[in-house]
């Protein structure tokens, strides 16, 4: 990843118009998607305070009404003379029938001044007996039901004075939940029986929809008592009722509530959240389309600016490289594009050809310029060879060799007619050894019994090209510096193949058995430098190098060293074909 990144041009010109495009048009899109979620969430506010107050209000209600009735018992089995004989042991079966009529009037009576309790029971340990008032009429089998729960009920309490119930608290009866207190003195309980479901009536005024409920929940969550069935929803109440929350299987639910100070037990609402969001379809469908517009605008954008800018600049970038990389043939096509890149591009091509020109006309003076070199650097060699001949003919016919003069006369002929086809740039390889040949036998005479050569070429190699002369510039080298008087120098000529080049290359070397070169004489050819030593300039290697250089470029080389025991080798590298 670190490696793309590092990969992307940042500077250039594309990259910054993509980032420059996408840092005006994503901050857009996203101050849009806040702007519609903060207000959905103001809605969600705003309804939830609603329904929280309104819910709050009636929680508030049913814990007084909670509280009056807890009041009330409490007066009851203080101080009801009928209720404390029904718990007496000691109580004759009249009087006892007697007390609990009276106590079954009196409940029957309270449930008029307490019409948000559905029943008032009373219970004597002694006899085990129970005596009930119900707002409603119940079956039988539901008498049974509660009368068994009660009094199984009692008994727990009864049995364990610590878990006497302090607070109202949920009971599941025959499939219905009930909210139940109770207050005892060891022998009689009393209590209150409200059925969940009653608890909700009040709240059918509130604005929760055909799909929102209001529920009585259990302090574990679980719903006591709802308006309508919502098992199937995914409803989580267990988070508790201390701030509104969605909720539901996609979140599309609000959640309200309000805990009891009196019970554990809450009232709560669910809201459908297209309902609370019903009165803002306009804002919530306009804000959906401009993102969505803009979602689309934007590969839109993307497209018309590559089209209209990034593909000009890419085309301009493109002919720029690869004309930096010496292709001046490069031109950038007519295409439609706007009047800048329409001018820019014709400039370009303008400019290029302009340069093409120059380049041509550079190249041209740059030949004349090394035609005229070549020719001067091959007049160069000629004073060399005219002084020595001189010299050779006035002694062989001083000394009346008239026969050793003919020859050097032929030997002359032949060397003066090569001179005259040595203007040109090159010549066979097969040619320039048999001048070579020509002209030792030439220094030969001069130096009899000094000198002796072998020349050996394949015939294959014949043809290659090389700069004329060349060979005879290092024949000269070796007489002007290796020859001495008393000493026998053999000179070795051989031309092979470079099997291992790129290119079919041909390798001459000129070796002699002299005392070779000196250590400044080295450092000066490989240096480039005409080379010096105590004998004089060596004017021809350099010649020759430079030679080679102006003909062939990089193509050839030429190397010096000393073969052992002594002696001078010049090897020259030259391409098969010019």
């Amino acid at each position: 990843m670190v490696r793309l990144l590092r990969g992307i041009p940042w500077k250039s010109i594309r990259v910054k118009l993509v980032l420059g495009l996408l840092g005006v048009t994503l901050p857009l899109i996203v101050l849009l998607i806040y702007n519609n979620a903060y207000s959905v969430n103001v809605i969600h506010n705003q309804v939830a305070n609603s329904n929280k107050n309104l819910v709050s209000v009636y929680m508030k209600q049913i814990d007084d009404q909670l509280s009056e009735a807890e009041r009330h018992m409490m007066g009851l089995l203080m101080s009801e003379y009928n209720l404390l004989t029904m718990g007496e042991p000691s109580t004759d079966d009249d009087d006892y029938i007697m007390a609990k009529s009276s106590v079954s009037r009196r409940l029957a009576s309270d449930l008029i001044v307490y019409p948000y309790i559905d029943g008032f029971f009373a219970y004597s340990i002694p006899r085990s007996d129970m005596v009930e008032a119900f707002r409603y009429d119940l079956t039988y089998r539901e008498l049974t039901a509660v009368r068994q729960a009660l009094s199984k009920r009692v008994h727990e309490l009864a049995d364990k004075p610590g878990r006497i119930n302090t607070e109202w608290t949920a009971l599941r009866i025959d499939g219905h939940y009930y909210l139940l207190r109770m207050f005892g003195s060891g022998t009689i309980y009393m209590g209150a029986l409200i059925k969940a479901e009653s608890m909700l009536k009040p709240l059918n005024v509130m604005q929760a929809g055909d799909a929102g409920a209001t529920l009585i929940v259990g302090g574990s969550g679980a719903i006591l008592s709802s308006t309508r069935e919502l098992k199937g929803e995914g409803l989580d109440f267990t988070r508790g009722f201390d701030q509104y929350y969605l909720s539901g299987e996609e979140e599309d639910y609000l959640v309200v509530g309000e805990s009891s100070m009196k019970g554990d037990f809450s009232l709560a609402a669910v809201v459908p959240d297209k309902l609370i969001l019903e009165n803002l379809p306009y804002l919530a469908k306009a804000t959906l389309i401009v993102i969505v517009i803009a979602l689309f605008m934007l590969p839109l954008g993307l497209w018309f600016l590559r089209k209209v800018l990034l593909l000009p600049l890419q085309k301009m970038t493109k002919a720029m490289r690869r004309i930096g990389e010496g292709n001046f043939q490069m031109k950038i096509e007519e295409s439609p594009v706007p009047d800048e890149f329409l001018l820019v591009n014709r400039t370009f091509n303008q400019m290029i050809s302009q340069i093409e020109e120059l380049k041509i006309n550079v190249y041209e003076e740059q030949l004349s310029k090394q035609r005229a070199e070549l020719k001067h650097l091959q007049l160069q060699i000629n004073p060399h060879f005219f002084m020595n001949s001189l010299n050779i003919i006035y002694n062989l016919i001083q000394v009346k060799q008239y026969s050793l003069t003919q020859e050097m006369t032929m030997c002359l002929v032949q060397y003066f007619r090569y001179m005259l086809r040595s203007n040109q740039p090159l010549v066979q390889l097969k040619d320039e050894l048999s001048h070579a040949q020509n002209f030792l036998r030439i220094q030969q005479l001069r130096f009899p019994y000094q000198l002796k050569c072998d020349i050996r070429m394949p015939d294959y190699l014949g043809d290659t090209p090389i700069p004329p002369l060349l060979l005879q510039t290092f024949i000269e080298n070796t007489i002007k510096h290796a020859v001495r008087t008393g000493e026998t120098i053999t000179l070795t000529i051989e031309a092979s193949l470079d099997e291992l080049a790129e290119v079919p290359m041909t390798v001459i070397s000129v070796r002699d058995t002299g005392q070779g070169f000196t250590g400044e004489s080295l450092v000066a050819i490989r240096d480039g430098k005409p080379p010096a030593d105590e004998k004089g300039e060596h004017i021809g290697l350099w010649n020759a190098r430079e030679r080679l250089r102006l003909q062939f470029g990089d193509r050839a080389w030429m190397n010096c060293y000393n073969d052992e025991p002594h002696g001078a080798v010049v090897e020259v590298g030259i391409p098969m074909r010019a």
